[in-house]
């Protein structure tokens, strides 16, 4: 299946890399409010990449599902999963938002400057 033809507005893995490495920025969208079970936070995040027009592609799994369901959202249920994610993409400075409904956006360009982010 070819997800740039059936849906333009997602990305796999592997295009979501190269997206942030050609200048898209990374939006963590939480989708559930984090709580702490022991010591691990638990929640619903997502990732979009945006670029400075305001196009957005969904990170989604590569993996095809029976019954038809080829698409499905990447979800990261834990800090520490999504953490380990943008520190691969090449990010050295995390935050994340922590209720729902909150965005963080990252951009590579601001780790060469330690700019704050909003």
């Amino acid at each position: 299946m070819d997800l740039e033809k059936e849906a333009p507005n997602v990305v796999t893995e592997a295009g979501f890399r190269d997206l942030i490495e050609s200048g898209y920025h990374v939006e963590v969208v939480c989708k559930e409010d984090a709580s702490r079970k022991n010591s691990v936070w638990h929640g619903v995040w997502i990732l979009r990449a945006v670029n400075d027009d305001g196009v957005e592609k969904q990170l989604v799994t590569a993996r095809a599902r029976r019954g038809g369901d080829y698409i499905k959202v990447r979800k990261f249920k834990t800090v520490t999963g999504l953490v380990s994610f943008l520190i691969d993409l090449g990010f050295t400075v995390i935050a994340f938002p922590v209720l729902e409904g909150q965005r963080w956006t990252f951009t590579l360009s601001q780790e060469e400057d330690g700019d704050s982010n909003s």
